[in-house]
C-alpha cells in the first residue's frame, strides 16, 4: 500500500485519540483457557511510531534492556506506565521521548486501537503516531538496547503472524509471534500488532 492509502485507512479505522476503553478489550490471555485473577490493572500507554517518508512505511520498535524488571530483552513499542493525573496520549508521547528521543512535537497522533491486558498486570492503550521528517533517534541505554524499523506491510501480513507456545508459571501459554530475521517480536507487542491488523483489514 502507498503511504497515503495507509494513512487514509488508519484515520478511517482507528478510534479517536481522546478517550479510553473502560476495560481491556484484548489481552495476553486471549489464546489461553486460564483466566487472569481479578486484580487492579496499572494504566499504561505505548506509541506505535509510523514513518511514512523516506522509503516504505514502517513502524519503529525497541529492544528493551536486559536489566529491566519487567519484559526485559523483549521487543516493544516505546511506552510505559502513566503517571498520576497524566493522560494516556501524553504518557505515550512522554515515554517515547524518554526512551528513544523523539519529541512530542515530531509526532502526529492519529488514533488508538484495542487496549491490552498484560500478564504482568498492565492495561496498555496503544496509539498510532506519524513521525515527522527530521527526527533523530537517541535511545536511553538505561531502558533501550536497540531501536529498529520494521516494514508496515510485513507486520500487517497475516502470513507472518505465527502461533507459538511456551511454559509460564506452570502452564503452557499460546501467543502470537512475528519472527523478523534475527528479531523475535512476540507477546503483547505481537498481539497488539495482530489486533491492529484485524482492526484495519478484517
Amino acid at each position: 500500500m502507498t503511504p497515503d492509502a495507509i494513512l487514509d485507512l488508519l484515520r478511517d479505522r482507528l478510534d479517536p485519540v481522546e478517550g479510553c476503553d473502560p476495560r481491556p478489550l484484548r489481552g495476553d490471555n486471549d489464546l489461553n483457557d486460564v483466566d487472569f485473577p481479578v486484580r487492579t490493572l496499572r494504566p499504561a500507554a505505548v506509541l506505535a511510531p509510523l514513518v511514512l517518508h523516506d522509503g516504505p512505511p514502517r513502524f519503529i520498535l525497541t529492544l528493551r534492556a536486559e536489566h529491566l524488571p519487567a519484559h526485559a530483552g523483549q521487543i516493544a513499542f516505546p511506552g510505559g506506565r502513566a503517571n498520576a493525573g497524566e493522560s494516556l496520549p501524553d504518557a505515550a508521547l512522554r515515554e517515547t521521548e524518554e526512551e528513544i528521543g523523539i519529541a512530542p512535537g515530531q509526532v502526529e497522533l492519529i488514533g488508538r486501537f484495542d487496549s491490552w491486558e498484560t500478564v504482568t498486570g498492565f492495561h496498555v492503550t496503544p496509539f498510532v503516531g506519524i513521525v515527522q521528517p527530521g527526527f533523530t533517534i537517541e535511545p536511553d541505554p538505561g531502558e533501550v538496547a536497540e531501536v529498529f524499523e520494521t516494514p508496515f506491510d510485513w507486520l500487517m501480513d497475516r502470513a507472518n503472524h505465527k502461533l507459538h507456545e511456551r511454559e509460564f508459571q506452570g502452564h503452557m501459554r499460546r501467543y502470537y509471534a512475528m519472527p523478523f530475521g534475527d528479531r523475535y517480536i512476540w507477546g503483547a507487542t505481537a498481539g497488539m500488532l495482530r489486533a491492529l491488523h484485524e482492526r484495519l483489514y478484517d
